[in-house]
């Protein structure tokens, strides 16, 4: 299934514009691995909590491209979304979400895309790359990692590279003539940092969205996705689990739950090991419950990774973030 509405339009179209030159033609067949083809198949259901986000997102990139009629004038669509807040709290999940939901032409793009060893090619795959995106609208660019591209520039103590301030010049450039323009190409950008990018780049991300560590109440959801109940079984103690991973994200919640499960296998497997007899695949034993001790000895494996910076997410989101009110 083609990640493009009009799948044979997509092809028809030839996949490059018509560039002026055959090194930005080269370019743009490099950019063009970037695209994403598939659908990533990720639903907005399927990432629990961040109803804020998820509404703020519909709002800024779901919603124009659904009801162009609408977004018009003053009521033009946001170009630059910026998603922020710790590592591992689903901000990828969400720019995946959005290629899924929109069947827009999907930019995948890290540092590594559009930095290069030679002189002057950097700042001409930024121009190659929006070229491509206007020759694919409506599409999306999604900047993972945006703070290792666009980080503050100048400034007391820090030295830059010429190429480096090319670089970020053309990407603001780039991103003001979207504003300018008609065409349905959204930039989204995620970051883990979002204190160390420049502050003409905020200004060009309109959309500020806080992607926070989960509530509770998606913390419960997650858990009792990961770990279902097991039939037959000792009910396994959600309310601890709950109560225990304040300051946790996605990706801890994910690790304790992964540490939980091997419990009962390393169980079997000093079993296993001890036995001097090797059996085949077909008569390997099933592995173990998880009990509420595997659940005590995940908890005190695993230790939060995300929660260290918790005030200045908040501190920058009350400052420049983006808030549904009412």
């Amino acid at each position: 299934m083609n990640l493009c509405p009009l799948a044979g339009l997509f092809w028809q179209r030839s996949l490059l514009p018509a560039f002026e030159t055959a090194e930005m033609r080269a370019l743009g067949e490099s950019l063009s691995r970037d695209i994403v083809r598939g659908n990533p198949d990720v639903k907005w259901e399927s990432i629990k909590g961040l109803e804020s986000a998820k509404r703020l997102l519909k709002e800024a990139v779901v919603m124009p491209i659904k009801y162009p009629k609408y977004f018009t004038g003053l009521l033009s669509p946001w170009k630059g979304i910026l998603l922020f807040g710790p590592p591992g709290t689903g901000k990828t999940m969400l720019a995946k979400a959005v290629a899924t939901e929109c069947k827009t032409t999907f930019f995948n793009i890290s540092a590594s895309s559009v930095v290069s060893k030679w002189r002057g090619d950097s700042e001409k795959l930024i121009k190659v790359l929006f070229d491509l995106a206007r020759h694919h609208a409506p599409s999306t660019i999604f900047l993972d990692e945006i703070d290792a591209i666009i980080s503050q520039r100048g400034g007391e103590g820090r030295s830059e590279h010429e190429a480096s301030r090319r670089l970020k010049t053309e990407l603001l450039i780039q991103m003001d003539g979207l504003t300018r323009s008609d065409e349905l190409v959204f930039v989204l950008a995620a970051t883990n940092l979002p204190w160390e990018l420049d502050a003409a780049m905020l200004r060009r991300l309109e959309k500020r969205i806080l992607v926070p560590l989960p509530e509770p109440e998606a913390r419960r959801a997650m858990f009792e996705e990961l770990l279902p109940e097991q039939h037959g079984e000792k009910a396994l103690p959600y309310d601890t689990l709950v109560e225990r991973s304040e300051g946790y994200s996605g990706s801890d919640i994910r690790l304790v739950c992964k540490e939980a499960a091997m419990q009962p296998l390393r169980r079997l497997m000093s079993v296993l090991e001890s036995s001097l007899e090797q059996l085949p695949d077909n008569e390997l034993p099933k592995v173990g419950p998880i009990t509420p001790d595997d659940i005590e000895i995940a908890l005190k494996n695993t230790r939060p990774s995300a929660h260290l910076h918790a005030h200045r997410y908040e501190k920058f989101n009350t400052d420049y973030g983006s808030q549904i009110l009412g």
